[in-house]
């Protein structure tokens, strides 16, 4: 385990959580560990706009990135990559990510990482044949938490009852400091004011959600 997360570190990423699967998971049937693979803070991000596919104008720079570097990566290991995003049907990393006892559900409804808190993302996964070691399950950050998260977007598009798209987007339209900083609402969670996530990062990601 320690060697795939060194390599993995190489690559900006980190091994967020992972399992062992049965067959109603739905993983190819040689798959005996499937690991989660996520940006490693700061390092993703310069590991990312440093390469070719962040510079050469073309769209979805991160998804042309990942498939590449995890695509190759899974062909030197002799493993599977997949990824959340692509063609439908997609892949169900919400659920996976739940599997690996690393992540739980948060009073908003989006998922919640041990280390990561509300900035968890999953840029790809690796269907293993060998039976290897996962990170441990962890207890949740919210079972501690005031839950902030619940009340920190600035127009409730967001909160315990649901989310709001629609009003959500039309906020964004006026470039708030969300749009610069990041989803306020995940930057309230206590775990993500500690994890290393540029702000040029967040921003990236709300340009393309608006």
């Amino acid at each position: 385990m320690s060697s795939l997360e060194a390599q993995a570190n190489g690559y900006g990423l980190t091994i967020a959580g992972g399992f062992h699967p049965q067959p109603q998971d739905g993983l190819p049937g040689t798959t005996r560990t499937l690991l989660l693979l996520a940006p490693n803070g700061s390092a993703f991000w310069g590991i990312v706009t440093a390469s070719d596919f962040y510079k050469d104008g073309r769209t979805d720079p991160i998804d042309r990135w990942s498939r590449h570097t995890i695509g190759t990566w899974a062909c030197e290991l002799g493993a599977k990559a997949l990824f959340p995003f692509g063609s439908l049907p997609y892949h169900p990393f919400h659920t996976w990510a739940l599997k690996t006892g690393r992540c739980s559900a948060s009073p908003i409804g989006f998922l919640v990482h041990a280390d990561q808190g509300l900035m968890i993302s999953f840029r790809g996964a690796l269907a293993l044949k060998e039976h290897v070691e996962v990170p441990p399950p962890a207890r949740s950050p919210c079972d501690t938490c005031d839950a902030p998260c619940t009340s920190a977007c600035p127009v409730a598009a967001l909160t315990r009852d649901g989310y709001d798209v629609s009003t959500c987007k039309c906020y964004l339209a006026d470039d708030p400091p969300c749009m610069i900083q990041g989803c306020a609402v995940r930057r309230a969670c206590p775990v993500s004011q500690i994890f290393d996530r540029p702000p040029a990062q967040s921003a990236f990601h709300m340009r393309a959600f608006r």
